[in-house]
């Protein structure tokens, strides 16, 4: 009896749709990583002369306010526009089956353990390696000199901190989890992207970010509801500016 003969038909055909659909996750991911439409918007600003610095190195509020604000908007719309685009529902993708009045709660509770986590993450690294400590004042703090400037600060971090960066946290994992790798690769890489957004305040504050981005797009994919994360969030930028004003940068 003859042995089977082996056919090789060389390698797996390329299947056109979901080639076609990774590629355009990868651009819709690119397009709302928020970099596209910041750099569109320092540009708009430069043109009315509105600088990102004042004074040297110190950051300008003003310019913060706007570029934040502004783009909180446009991504909001952007990621609207593509939900709708796919055929997907806005409400599915953010909110889910889950009550609002359930996932506040939930929100605000997480936020001292989140705050505990973020405290836990800068002391283990400064004693640990020290040397990631490398930004010894925070440049954020340059904002929240006058009060004028506190509140704009506290808009910025309540609705461009908390909704904005939630909102694009969903939409960035339900492509990956849909056609780039699934949730946790998702999970994984849009957290150190969270984190090396932050490189600003030093290497350990971006290391204690991109935990707390990892914390809050676990909270996403397991509630299927942005509302706790957004909670979560912005109460945490909020007792981060209360500590500020209270004790200081030092602390």
């Amino acid at each position: 009896m003859e042995p089977l003969a082996v056919v090789d038909d060389g390698p797996a055909p390329i299947d056109p749709p979901r080639t076609t659909a990774r590629v355009r996750a990868v651009v819709q991911v690119l397009a709302c990583s928020g970099i596209p439409t910041q750099l569109l918007l320092v540009q708009v600003l430069a043109l009315f002369g509105v600088r990102p610095f004042v004074q040297g190195d110190t950051l300008n509020a003003t310019w913060v306010f706007l570029v934040s604000l502004a783009d909180t908007v446009l991504l909001l719309v952007l990621i609207s526009g593509l939900l709708i685009a796919n055929g997907e529902s806005i409400r599915d993708v953010f909110l889910g089956a889950r009550l609002v009045r359930t996932e506040v709660p939930l929100g605000l509770v997480s936020v001292v353990p989140v705050l505990l986590v973020a405290a836990a993450v800068l002391l283990t690294s400064q004693y640990v390696a020290p040397w990631l400590h490398n930004v010894p004042d925070n440049p954020l703090a340059g904002l929240l000199q006058s009060p004028r400037d506190r509140w704009l600060f506290a808009v910025v971090a309540l609705v461009a901190g908390g909704v904005r960066e939630e909102v694009q946290r969903a939409f960035l994992l339900t492509r990956f989890e849909q056609h780039l790798g699934g949730a946790r690769v998702g999970l994984i890489v849009t957290s150190v992207a969270f984190g090396l957004g932050h490189l600003l305040q030093g290497f350990d504050a971006a290391l204690a970010t991109g935990t707390l981005g990892f914390i809050w797009g676990a909270m996403y994919l397991w509630r299927r509801s942005s509302v706790a994360p957004i909670v979560s969030h912005a109460g945490f930028n909020g007792l981060e500016i209360a500590r500020y004003l209270v004790v200081g940068s030092g602390a």
